[in-house]
């Protein structure tokens, strides 16, 4: 592990570097030159945020991700109605009201030269 944080930059960029060019001529979906890159870099970036703490006790908002989700078990336990899988917590349509209702527009609407229907009303205002 590199302390100097400036020389373990210079080593995550020279491993980003190799992982793209392993990725650019990669040959195949488990092609070993990239799966290498892959661990070359994880392991720079690691060095790289091992020596950013210690010399400033400072650390990068990255994570390596190595497979195993633990948190997906919180995602798990939500009931799935419909059998699809799929998780949605915000509002449905039914339920989302926002403040440029289409009930305010109907007074807009006739006023409006670009509005088709707005020709379809005559009104006489002779008595």
């Amino acid at each position: 592990m590199t302390a100097d944080p400036r020389g373990a930059l210079a080593d995550l960029v020279a491993a980003f570097e190799r992982h793209l060019e392993a990725s650019a001529s990669k040959r195949g979906e488990d092609d070993p030159t990239v799966i290498a890159s892959y661990d070359d870099l994880a392991d720079a970036f690691a060095a790289y945020d091992d020596a950013l703490l210690q010399a400033y006790g400072e650390m990068t908002p990255l994570d390596i991700y190595d497979g195993d989700d633990e948190d997906d078990e919180e995602l798990d336990d939500h009931s799935d109605e419909d059998g699809d899988g799929a998780v949605y917590s915000g509002l449905d349509d039914a339920d989302y009201d926002s403040d440029d209702d289409d009930s305010d527009d109907d007074d807009a609407d006739e006023d409006d030269p670009e509005d088709e229907d707005a020709d379809d009303v005559k009104v006489d205002h002779r008595r």
